[in-house]
């Protein structure tokens, strides 16, 4: 995979998101792009027909670059693929025998895959006191509609216990209740699992797998890295307006460029430092407070760059259905991850009981 070739994936979804920017949104046509490109299948590992892209140590770097773009030409479309990647990553951690092979051959077919970790929480997802029976539901489950298998996870007293499932049942999707400001085109709704039989191969490891480190923590680089390209593209389309008002010579634009050039460079090189240590061959646990630090600092850079954007472009960049208003707005809704207190906290105790294993100095 060239530079050449992600920037023509990057062009060609970048053409589609100012269309699809709506509830209901169809992201149909970028999903094919990735596939007739190979992106889907290039999560592989190598051995597997892949790149290794998010699940060895050499793909890390093109992982990187692809979530980026993606993030820069529509963060909804980077969503689905980095959980797409994170889903392979899983596969290939804990499916063992003829699940593995299968769910292998089902992505060089061409298959989504996704991961839907939120329950409903009037009714979350359970295994029937036999073992073999869903129910329940899940709910900000993105792609409805896209996604051909999801990872789910159903609670266990030894910790989440991971299934691969079918997930492309019309009539059990419901994204009625996606009704957001921003990431309206991810279909991010509930999916109903309820009487859905399960088979003991459909078992991805054993229950608490999940959270092992530093796959769990450590992997929301992928996210952070669309998060990422998302703060470019703001930035370029800033640059891009104050050179065509002719007000690159003015002090305070000047300014706030270099402000939000250095947040996104801060963030880049963070990402880039923490994607590499958890994706590195036997990497040890702690190596996850990377990523969780780089969280940190490239929410504070996307919210800065955002921020600066806002005071350069003034009104112009809350003009609806605009290049920037609509980056803004999926940025600032795909920003709000889940528990980032908590995530904070353990980034933390992590720091205290280091000594200099990480050598941040």
């Amino acid at each position: 995979m060239t530079l050449l070739s992600i920037a023509t994936v990057e062009k060609a979804v970048a053409a589609r998101a100012c269309a699809v920017d709506c509830d209901d949104g169809d992201l149909a046509a970028d999903i094919g792009e990735l596939r007739d490109h190979n992106w889907l299948v290039f999560c592989l590992p190598r051995e597997e027909g892949g790149q290794g892209w998010g699940t060895q140590d050499e793909g890390t770097l093109p992982a990187f670059d692809a979530l980026r773009a993606l993030g820069r030409a529509n963060l909804s479309v980077a969503r689905l693929f980095e959980g797409h990647m994170n889903a392979v990553k899983l596969v290939v951690l804990y499916a063992r025998g003829p699940s593995r092979d299968e769910a292998f051959s089902a992505i060089r077919s061409g298959a989504l895959f996704g991961v839907w970790g939120a329950d409903d929480p009037n009714c979350p997802l359970t295994l029937d006191p036999a073992g073999d029976t869903l129910r329940g539901a899940k709910r900000f489950a993105s792609g409805l509609g896209l996604i051909d298998r999801a990872i789910v996870t159903v609670a266990h007293e030894a910790g989440p216990q991971l299934l691969l499932v079918p997930s492309d049942d019309a009539e059990r999707a419901d994204a009625s209740g996606w009704r957001m400001g921003g990431m309206r085109a991810t279909r991010s709704g509930r999916y109903d699992f309820d009487g859905v039989d399960i088979s003991r191969s459909q078992k991805l490891g054993d229950p608490g797998d999940y959270l092992r480190e530093p796959y769990f923590e450590g992997g929301i680089w992928r996210y952070c890295a669309a998060h990422l390209g998302g703060a470019e593209a703001l930035y370029r389309a800033m640059q891009r307006e104050l050179l065509d008002r002719d007000r690159a010579d003015d002090p305070h634009q000047q300014c706030r460029m270099v402000e939000a050039a250095i947040a996104v460079e801060t963030a880049r090189l963070w990402l880039l430092r923490a994607a590499r240590a958890v994706e590195a061959k036997d990497a040890p646990a702690n190596v996850a407070a990377l990523s969780l630090l780089a969280r940190e600092v490239t929410e504070r850079s996307c919210r800065t760059v955002i921020e600066t954007v806002e005071q350069a472009l003034g009104m112009g960049s809350h003009i609806a259905g605009s290049l920037v208003e609509r980056i803004r707005r999926d940025l600032a809704l795909f920003l709000c991850q889940a528990a980032p207190d908590a995530k904070r906290a353990r980034a933390a105790k992590t720091l205290f009981h280091l000594e200099h294993e990480l050598e941040f100095l």
